[in-house]
């Protein structure tokens, strides 16, 4: 189930607990946690339900100004059922937590012949520790030029790297990647430890704001939310690829952390 940014945010802030989505099947399951930019989005229930049957009440609730905006929104492929999911914010990613977690040695060894069973049951070969060696000596480089270093489509790679993720061993940044300290320690297992640059420091930029908002505010030496804080809105906004949405959502995520601009 897509859910774009602006309502991931509002969600978790929860001023939308509704959603309306033509499928011609459910595409979720109640129960069902998804996890997102935000974190874990859980899916409360699942109800097909008449057009004619919306409320303002559920226009409110799903995030439409206007009963007309949402009847207009999910006019869309009419011929398909109109399913009304109800949502909640179910708390962060439970993968945080276990990046920061360092493995003790019996479940390095685990882990590792995890990566060896992964690695034996590949079409291309062994895999696994040149993925994480290239994402150790490129932090917050581009996948597409990670894949082509390796020689592999763009969607294999990043397929096979939503596995270390899986697991723990990696982070998504909002451009690229980067090993988290638990992927440090098994990938340094049975040799010297690798000489690495230290972690920036502070909270990494959403990647909700955007590959060229990413880019712009990078160049200017902006490379977490403490940083952008240090600024005033005005100015980022003058920045080539910052736009009204990256700032609304920078505005945001400064706002979760008690954090907001400088003042104008």
């Amino acid at each position: 189930m897509m859910i774009r940014p602006a309502e991931l945010a509002a969600i978790r802030r929860g001023e939308i607990d509704l959603a309306f989505r033509r499928w011609d099947r459910p595409r979720v399951r109640t129960g069902t946690r998804l996890r997102t930019a935000i974190g874990l989005v859980e899916i409360l229930s699942v109800e097909q339900v008449a057009a004619s049957g919306l409320r303002a009440e559920h226009a409110d609730r799903a995030g439409y100004n206007s009963l007309a905006a949402l009847k207009q929104a999910v006019s869309a492929r009419a011929d398909r059922p109109l399913f009304r999911v109800e949502v909640r914010y179910a708390g962060p990613d439970p993968r945080d937590a276990l990046r920061e977690t360092l493995p003790d040695g019996a479940e390095v060894t685990e882990i590792l012949a995890w990566l060896d069973r992964l690695d034996h049951n590949s079409a291309i070969g062994p895999w696994t520790r040149q993925t994480l060696r290239i994402i150790d000596d490129n932090p917050e480089r581009r996948a597409p030029e990670l894949a082509a270093e390796l020689g592999r489509p763009t969607a294999d790679f990043k397929r096979d790297v939503r596995k270390l993720k899986e697991r723990g061993l990696t982070e998504s940044l909002a451009i690229g990647y980067r090993l988290s300290p638990r992927g440090e320690v098994v990938l340094d297992h049975g040799s010297p430890r690798r000489t690495r640059a230290p972690r920036r420091a502070g909270t990494p930029l959403p990647r909700t704001i955007g590959a060229p908002a990413t880019r712009a505010l990078r160049a200017e030496g902006l490379h977490s939310l403490e940083a952008v804080a240090a600024r005033r809105r005005t100015d980022l906004a003058a920045l080539h690829g910052v736009g009204p949405v990256a700032l609304d959502r920078l505005t945001a995520a400064l706002a979760d952390l008690g954090l907001s601009w400088v003042p104008e």
